[in-house]
C-alpha cells in the first residue's frame, strides 16, 4: 500500500511539472523545467517576483524563504537577509522583458562554495488558456570530482521550486 502511495505522488507530480538534466559532463551541466501555470504570463511574472511566498524555506541558508527578496529591475538581485546584518547574493538579473522573461546569474546554495556559475532562463509564453513557464539553468565550474555529480540534485531543487510557484498561483499555497 505504501509503494502504490509513493507512485501516486510521483505520477501526481508529474502532471505538474516537465524536470530533465538536458545535459552534464565534468564541467558542468544543464536542467530545464517545464510547468504549465493556468494564470496568465503577466500574473505569473508578477507572483516570480514575490519569491519569498513560493520557495522552500529548506532551500534557504536562514531558514526562512521570506528572507528572500528579488528586485524587479536588470542588476536587481535574488537576495537573502541573514542575521545579524548577514547576507547571501544568490543570483543577479542581467536581462528582463516583462511579462516574458528573466535572466539571472549565479549559483544557487551550496554551489556558491565551489568553482561554479550559472546563467538561468525563465521563459513564460501563453499557452492553452494559461502560461508555459520554461526555467533553463545552466551551470560550468569546477570540481574536482565533476560537476556531473551535481546535475540531479540541483534539477530536484529547481522542479521543486517551480512546482511551488505552479501550486501557490493555482491553489494559493505554495505546499498542496
Amino acid at each position: 500500500m505504501k509503494t502504490q502511495r509513493v507512485w501516486l505522488a510521483v505520477l501526481f507530480m508529474a502532471a505538474y511539472a516537465h524536470a530533465e538534466v538536458i545535459d552534464s559532463g565534468t564541467a558542468g551541466f544543464t536542467v530545464k523545467e517545464t510547468v504549465a501555470i493556468k494564470a496568465a504570463p503577466a500574473d505569473v511574472y508578477k507572483r516570480f517576483f514575490r519569491v519569498g511566498d513560493w520557495w522552500n524555506s529548506q532551500h534557504t541558508f536562514s531558514g526562512d524563504a521570506h528572507n528572500l527578496s528579488l528586485e524587479e529591475r536588470a542588476g536587481g538581485c535574488l537576495c537573502e537577509k541573514l542575521p545579524n546584518g548577514g547576507g547571501v547574493q544568490h543570483m543577479t538579473i542581467v536581462s528582463l522583458m516583462p511579462g516574458k522573461s528573466v535572466v539571472l546569474h549565479g549559483a544557487l546554495g551550496p554551489l556558491q562554495s565551489l568553482a561554479a556559475a550559472g546563467a538561468m532562463v525563465v521563459a513564460l509564453t501563453p499557452a492553452d488558456g494559461g502560461t508555459k513557464l520554461e526555467v533553463t539553468y545552466s551551470v560550468a565550474g569546477y570540481l574536482p570530482t565533476g560537476m556531473a555529480a551535481w546535475a540531479a540534485r540541483v534539477d530536484g531543487m529547481v522542479k521543486e521550486q517551480f512546482t511551488r510557484l505552479k501550486s501557490l498561483i493555482e491553489n494559493g499555497d505554495p505546499a498542496k
